[in-house]
Order: C-alpha cells, then sequence, then structure tokens
C-alpha cells in the first residue's frame, strides 16, 4: 500500500490537519467501523466515482455518493466499504476545522454525512475530475490545497472563546469542567455552548467525550498487556463501568473486542458482531 501525507502551511494549517492519499489498501474484510472522531473528513474516491456507507442496524443497505462526501461530527461509529479504498484521498480537519469551508453551522453536520456536491454545489465534481487528471500525488495535494484556500467562506480565525476552548478540552479532555472553562471564558453557558457548536459541530460535553473515548484508543493501539482500571483512571472516567459503557456507546464494542481485532489504522476496525 502506498501512502503520503502533507502538511499545508498557514493559514490552512490552522484548520486542516492534513492532506492523505492511500493506494492498492486491499484489507481482507469488506466492511469496518470507523470511531468517532470529533472531526469531519473529506473524502475523494479516485479509483470509483462512488462512495457507500451502510445502516449500523442492517448491514446490507448501502447508502451511496457520487466520488466525494464528507464525513461529519459522528456520536456513533459508521460502517464504510473498503473496496471504496483502492485509491482514495482526503482531508482531515482538525477539531473546530471544517467551519471556514461550510456554508452553514458545522452542527448541522451532526451524526451524518453528506455528498460533498450538497455543500460546494459543482465545485465537487469538478475537483475531482481535476485530480484525476495530475499525474502526481504531489500535485493533486497542490490542487486540493489551492481548492480549500480558495473556497473558505469565512474568515481564517476562531472565536477567541471556542480557540481557548478547545486547547483546554484537548490537553486533558478527561480533566476538564466545562463549566471551569466556560467561567474563564466570561461568556454565558448558553452562549458559547452555541459558539462552540456553531463552529466545532458538537456540544462541549460531546466532544470532550469523544476526545476522551480517542486518547483511550491511542493507549490501546500499541499495547499488548491491558489494565483496563488503570486505562479508565488515566484517561479521566469514575470507574470502569463508566469507561467501558463510553466505550460502546461510540464503538458498538466492548474494549476487548475492540483489542482483538484493532488494525493498523487506529479508528477502523472490521465490521464484526459485538
Amino acid at each position: 500500500m502506498r501512502s503520503h501525507f502533507y502538511i499545508p502551511p498557514p493559514p490552512l494549517s490552522q484548520f486542516v490537519g492534513l492532506l492523505w492519499y492511500f493506494e492498492g489498501h486491499t484489507p481482507q474484510h469488506a466492511k469496518e467501523r470507523v470511531m468517532p472522531t470529533g472531526q469531519v473528513e473529506l473524502v475523494i474516491n479516485l479509483r470509483e466515482d462512488t462512495l457507500r456507507t451502510y445502516d449500523r442496524d442492517d448491514p446490507n443497505q448501502p447508502q451511496i455518493y457520487r466520488g466525494t462526501l464528507l464525513s461529519g461530527l459522528h456520536s456513533e461509529y459508521v460502517v464504510i466499504d473498503t473496496s471504496d479504498q483502492a485509491e482514495i484521498m482526503g482531508v482531515h480537519f482538525k477539531p473546530g476545522g471544517a467551519f471556514p469551508f461550510l456554508p452553514f453551522p458545522a452542527g448541522e453536520l451532526r451524526d451524518t454525512t453528506v455528498s460533498l456536491e450538497d455543500v460546494w454545489g459543482r465545485e465537487a465534481p469538478i475537483l475531482r475530475e481535476q485530480l484525476l487528471a495530475v499525474p502526481t500525488v504531489a500535485a493533486k495535494f497542490r490542487l486540493l490545497e489551492q481548492t480549500l484556500e480558495r473556497l473558505a467562506a469565512r474568515q481564517w480565525t476562531r472565536h477567541r472563546a471556542v480557540a481557548f476552548a478547545l486547547n483546554r478540552f484537548l490537553t486533558d479532555p478527561g480533566a476538564q469542567n466545562i463549566a471551569t472553562v466556560t467561567n474563564q471564558i466570561g461568556l454565558s453557558s448558553r452562549r458559547f455552548i452555541q459558539l462552540f457548536t456553531n463552529e466545532v459541530g458538537l456540544t462541549p460535553k460531546l466532544f470532550c467525550r469523544i476526545c476522551r473515548f480517542q486518547q483511550v484508543l491511542r493507549q490501546l493501539h500499541f499495547s499488548r498487556l491491558v489494565n483496563w482500571a488503570d486505562v479508565a483512571a488515566e484517561c479521566g472516567y469514575f470507574d470502569q463501568a463508566h469507561f467501558i459503557h463510553d466505550f460502546r456507546s461510540f464503538s458498538g464494542l466492548n474494549p476487548v473486542t475492540y483489542l482483538a481485532h484493532r488494525t493498523e489504522h487506529l479508528n477502523h476496525v472490521p465490521l464484526i458482531e459485538p
């Protein structure tokens, strides 16, 4: 498998974590669970002009998109088709990073996947056609970078309260008291939640829960022997019951099952029965 990554310079780097490209990814399983990350992902299939997701309750029921999509702020896992990954690229937005490129509040992307054409109009299929026409991965990255710069609909700044809160929440999501952070910002709780949800796409409480879940996945990713009580305590859970409940809520799996089926990709595991 070929994989390439590119981190754009400022001002794009304030909002975009990286641009990515994969080719030749051929897993043995047909479908995967993708875990909630608290971030938006832009995906472009360069092999076929389709992308598919599936109903969690009936994985035989596909939702088919044209070759570009935005995967929004999910609070549960998403089921995807691994055959779509033969040649694929996209944009990994930072938390709260998609909002400059959206014509609507990021909260409207909560628990949804949408065709990029529904957001950018004809720019989406034109972008895919242009990416197919350029010969190298570096040229594809340059084109995607230039498109993002051109289509940014808002100023290259975050609201100061959202920027402050994101820094605190990402530093240690399990330890942050949202009321304390709100008091430090100097806004009413209602106003802060509205601003945060509009830019980040999730409420502060749900965002912190997903960040804490991601902290758990990072701890498990390279571990061979796991002390579950230590993991729960280190990531800020009240106890193991609280930890397991949150893990199941986001992944549909218990932690032991996830550990047994983890892959090289932190947030991707084969679709299996819980």
